[in-house]
């Protein structure tokens, strides 16, 4: 889909036209196809008339094609795809960009704040955005800030007021321009297309995922891991099971209700259907884009099932979990402390202590959710813990309280902002933390889709239980290595019994 030229990657125009032409909706969210006699931009699998290849040009965002003069297809609403699996899969500065200002930062910390994030000045970051994304952070921050605003218009019953706060707008006539431009609408004729009951406080919303998603699986994953307090999941008579979470989020707590079903192969792109509840609707941009890292909805599985599907061994696994996910996380801080609380224990185990600490330690908050009761500790109510009062063993204790630390000092961060090379080696020079527990942070807090862990008991037990095991080599999954990763842990739900730690 794309080339390099001068080290910087651009989008080959030929192939992306075929793929417009097949309206293939694996590409959705991958570039944005822009038509010069219509003056709109389109997602590829847009359903509209193909444009004759004279009259269009690709973009790598869509923030790139609102610079360009374009506004958003009413038909086929491009601003809601997934995004792009590249910024995962390469994790370039770019990449990083693009999640640091889906959870706000921008609007948060400014142009300087994302650029100490990612290590660079600002008016180089813009330079690297321009070129790989087509936009500077500024344009790419508003792109977010009209797919919230939209969001909101369509789907609660605020004040267009309130609504233009909530989005990160510094004023409500720059959020009535910005509409405008971008999706030829005014805000009261955006609330004018949707129904359906709405209330100022909770949000529901379809969150795009490529198809197929194993959403069924992915319940079944999260399941024996839900810290009580935390999460939960529930399964309904016959219909999908759910799961419930609290969020910690930059302007107060949250929690979000999500309906894990399958999307079938064939389907292009699927949703998940979520509500969020949240204390202040500021951070509705943070949440959505938190539980999608948790989700992995941006990955691309038909690409991952093409490279893994060609391995004997793997094959059968794939067949039996098509769109199988990585399960991310919402806080990169709670699931490295969870990781250490797993080290060569159960994942039972890990479960019930994580369970004591969020009732002695962590943040009341009250869901009007049964079984959703507090916010897991923060890093600094870890780091104050004394070790030897901890229900784990001394070593594993003071462990978890150096780690908790080191985020708190902002000595290791795992917004997925900084380079995961550089977080890996931050983390494997704290006490306690070894490989594992440190590869197991890059697989569910920094979204790594390139994890193995050859020492996990339960990857070896998988294994062990596959025939043919002894030719498997894991060099050959990459770059999806995460993946075959993900299918082994699964497999164990065929048997007896599931294992996590080193």
């Amino acid at each position: 889909m794309s080339t390099t030229v001068a080290g910087v990657p651009t989008l080959d125009p030929t192939t992306c036209y075929a793929a417009v032409r097949s309206r293939d909706r694996r590409f959705d969210g991958v570039f944005y196809t822009a038509v010069r006699t219509t003056g709109i931009y389109c997602r590829p699998s847009c359903p509209a008339r193909t444009p004759a290849v004279a009259n269009v040009t690709f973009h790598p965002t869509a923030a790139s094609a609102q610079a360009a003069g374009f506004r958003a297809c009413k038909r086929c609403l491009p601003d809601a795809v997934p995004g792009s699996p590249e910024w995962d899969l390469g994790a370039s500065v770019a990449g990083r960009a693009m999640r640091l200002i889906a959870d706000g930062v921008v609007d948060r910390d400014g142009v300087e704040g994302l650029a100490q994030r990612l290590g660079y000045s600002a008016r180089h970051l813009g330079r690297v955005l321009r070129a790989e994304l087509g936009a500077g952070p500024l344009a790419l921050a508003r792109t977010q800030r009209a797919q919230t605003a939209r969001v909101l218009v369509e789907t609660t019953d605020l004040a267009f007021a309130d609504v233009a706060f909530a989005a990160g707008f510094s004023s409500v006539r720059q959020f009535n321009d910005t509409l405008r431009e971008v999706y030829a609408a005014t805000p009261t004729q955006l609330r004018g297309r949707r129904g359906g009951p709405r209330s100022a406080g909770s949000i529901d919303l379809r969150l795009a995922v490529r198809a197929p998603f194993a959403g069924r699986a992915f319940a079944d994953f999260l399941r024996p891991r839900a810290v009580a307090g935390v999460e939960r999941v529930d399964d309904a008579d016959g219909g999908p099971p759910t799961y419930a979470r609290t969020l910690r989020l930059p302007h107060g707590p949250g929690h979000v209700r999500l309906v894990l079903d399958d999307v079938p192969a064939g389907a292009g792109t699927g949703f998940v259907r979520a509500r969020f509840t949240l204390e202040d609707l500021r951070d509705t941009a943070a949440a959505v884009a938190r539980v999608r890292r948790l989700l992995d909805a941006d990955a691309d599985p038909v690409a991952v099932a093409d490279h893994l599907g060609g391995d004997a061994l793997l094959a059968p696994l794939l067949a039996r979990r098509p769109g199988l996910r990585v399960p991310g996380h919402v806080d990169g801080d709670e699931i490295a402390a969870r990781a250490v609380l797993g080290q060569q224990v159960s994942v039972a185990g890990a479960r019930t202590v994580a369970g004591r600490l969020v009732a002695e330690h962590g943040t009341p908050y009250e869901t009007g959710v049964e079984g959703l009761t507090h916010l897991f500790p923060d890093a600094a109510t870890l780091a104050g813990l004394d070790p030897d009062a901890l229900p784990m063993p001394r070593a594993r204790g003071r462990a978890l309280v150096g780690l908790t630390a080191a985020l708190a000092a902002g000595d290791v961060v795992l917004d997925r902002g900084p380079d995961r090379d550089e977080v890996r080696a931050r983390l494997l020079a704290l006490p306690g933390i070894g490989p594992w527990t440190a590869d197991y942070v890059a697989l569910r807090a920094l979204g790594h889709p390139d994890v193995f862990l050859p020492t996990d008991l339960g990857v070896r037990h998988a294994l062990a239980a596959l025939p043919g095991s002894a030719a498997a080599d894991p060099a050959r999954w990459a770059p999806w290595r995460s993946y075959a990763l993900l299918h082994l842990w699964t497999s164990l739900g065929d048997g007896p019994a599931t294992y996590e730690g080193e």
